[in-house]
């Protein structure tokens, strides 16, 4: 009897340690696409209907084959724009391969433009200068602390690339001054800006832009029900800004859960996250 009641434990014990295997490699591996329908009443009208595809955290990880899988989900999405937001290599990298296999193909596609992240910070000057060499011959768009404009029609949308040192992710304050001392003023009009780190969506608001896409966080890296993501890559737990969507005044900021679980730890209950904005007047 005794035997028998080990025996059932150890069969429910194997049963949920497989589920939960199960579950760890669809939340490290599969993909998911979340959609998000961005209004705002200051968007220019010939925008209203533009799809983006927000790409972030890859941090060269390969999804089937040369990232055919990745390939294919982006194919079926047809975005007019894809946004680069960072870390798509890892600072330990020495290879950068998979990644260069992505923006190949996406590069003579689609509009493509990339942000560095605090991963291509850490590379060294030469590694961070290959990157972003190899993108500008994919015809991939490298916004180095700068603006382009998005033009359809006779109407356009300001397109701002920021980075920063990675010392104002942890060591120090990050403060409109800063910001300013970077990007200069931001310019009158619909103003989007791309970047790496979310902590600072208030200064980024302050600054003047509209809409914003970030990561680094990548989802909180475990989620829980109702609490959300448990701890950023900065060490710190619950972090105010992990997925989804927020607004601040009259800004708004999208977050990428992003697509690897980076050089350390797990993604659980959390899946890696394409994300497709649909902006709307």
């Amino acid at each position: 009897m005794i035997k028998n009641k080990k025996r059932i434990i150890i069969n429910i014990l194997m049963v949920v340690l497989i589920i939960f295997l199960i579950r760890l490699y669809i939340d490290n591996n599969v993909l998911t696409t979340t959609y998000i329908s961005f209004t705002d009443t200051e968007l220019p009208e010939n925008f209203s209907g533009t799809k983006i595809l927000q790409i972030s955290d890859l941090h060269n990880k390969s999804y089937g084959k040369n990232n055919e899988v990745l390939i294919k989900e982006i194919e079926k999405i047809n975005p007019e724009y894809i946004f680069l937001t960072g870390d798509m290599v890892s600072n330990k990298d020495v290879d950068f391969t998979p990644f260069f296999n992505l923006v190949s193909i996406l590069g003579n596609k689609y509009k493509c433009f990339y942000i560095i992240g605090n991963h291509e910070m850490d590379l060294t000057n030469r590694e961070r200068n290959n990157i972003c060499d190899t993108l500008k011959s994919y015809n991939v768009k490298v916004l180095d602390n700068e603006m382009v404009e998005l033009v359809k029609n006779d109407e356009q949308i300001n397109l701002y690339g920021m980075w920063y040192n990675p010392k104002f992710y942890i060591e120090e304050e990050f403060y409109l001054e800063n910001m300013e001392k970077i990007m200069g003023n931001s310019k009158t009009g619909f103003n989007i800006l791309l970047t790496h780190n979310p902590d600072d969506f208030e200064i980024y608001a302050d600054w003047g832009a509209d809409l914003i896409f970030s990561g680094h966080v990548h989802g909180g890296m475990v989620r829980l029900p109702i609490v959300g993501g448990v701890i950023s890559p900065n060490r710190f737990l619950f972090p105010k800004y992990d997925a989804g969507l927020y607004k601040y005044n009259n800004s708004s900021l999208i977050v990428s859960r992003g697509l690897s679980r980076g050089t350390t730890g797990l993604r659980v209950f959390n899946q890696p996250e394409l994300v497709v904005v649909t902006l709307q007047k």
